[in-house]
């Protein structure tokens, strides 16, 4: 690995810029870079692609974004990194790095548009992170994301499992299994104590309206109350609900953990939900 013109060397790189990983940030550096080049070929990357990165770090991904994409655009909040993103960068494409909090960048103005999320992602952000992009990137047409493995199961969760809650709703609304590969703990520096996985996600059709979103968001509150009471909650009314529900050849009891992602879609027209 250490011979390859293409390969960055995170450790090296971390050692000459004396950068340790600041883990209230999330930071954990990916050291293999064969999951780097797993994480392009699940993302299905190509030379005509915008991708967008959510921290870079010291560039061991992007630069390998930038050999194979058109243009990469790269949201940093660590200003330390920017020797080192400098130097794994400079030269090798189009990297254009935005220096802020991604929760707080406008995703909307990046231009070129992203068509591809490829991610080392922050544990504490991820799943922020997918749901945003899903909102507000329509052209985004592939995802491959690095994070924590009980996060990828909950994005993926299936209703009545204890996993299943609002991001599942949205997330495959929007979005399907692509691939998934585990991640070994020695592949960070530093360790994480939590296992992680590389999970690739393919667009299927366009994001959850807003209202929709309001409406998951409202009914998974709380857990363990009926649909009518969540929504009720949140100044539905609840007759109107459990009504609603039955036309739709559901049990007026249901809760929110027991509705597919697609009866939500179904349940906000019903009731003319606006978000109240």
């Amino acid at each position: 690995m250490s011979g390859s013109p293409d390969r960055v060397g995170t450790q090296r790189l971390m050692e000459r810029h004396g950068i340790r990983p600041d883990t209230d940030l999330g930071q954990h550096f990916l050291l293999d870079e064969n999951l780097v080049d797993l994480a392009i070929r699940m993302a299905e990357v190509g030379p005509d692609d915008v991708v967008l990165e959510i921290g870079p770090g010291l560039g061991t991904l992007t630069a390998a974004l930038a050999r194979t994409a058109r243009t990469v655009h790269a949201i940093e909040c660590d200003r330390r990194m920017e020797p080192p993103l400098t130097e794994t960068t400079t030269g090798v494409g189009d990297v254009r790095v935005i220096w802020g909090d991604c929760m707080k960048v406008d995703l909307t103005a990046l231009d070129p548009a992203p068509t591809r999320v490829v991610s080392n992602l922050p544990y504490h952000v991820a799943t922020p992170v997918l749901v945003e992009t899903i909102a507000q990137l329509p052209e985004v047409g592939m995802w491959a994301l690095m994070t924590q493995s009980e996060v990828a199961d909950r994005w993926l969760a299936a209703p009545g499992s204890r996993m299943y809650g609002g991001p599942s709703v949205t997330i495959q609304l929007a979005a399907e299994p692509a691939g998934r590969r585990k991640v070994g703990r020695e592949v960070f520096s530093p360790r994480p104590r939590v296992d992680s996985a590389l999970i690739a996600l393919r667009r299927t059709g366009p994001a959850p309206s807003a209202e929709v979103r309001s409406l998951v968001r409202a009914a998974f509150a709380v857990r363990r109350k009926t649909l009518a009471n969540s929504l009720g909650q949140a100044g539905a009314d609840r007759a109107a609900v459990r009504e609603a529900l039955v036309r739709m050849g559901i049990s007026e009891a249901a809760r929110p953990e027991d509705l597919p992602p697609s009866a939500y879609p179904d349940l906000a027209r019903e009731i003319a939900w606006t978000g109240a």
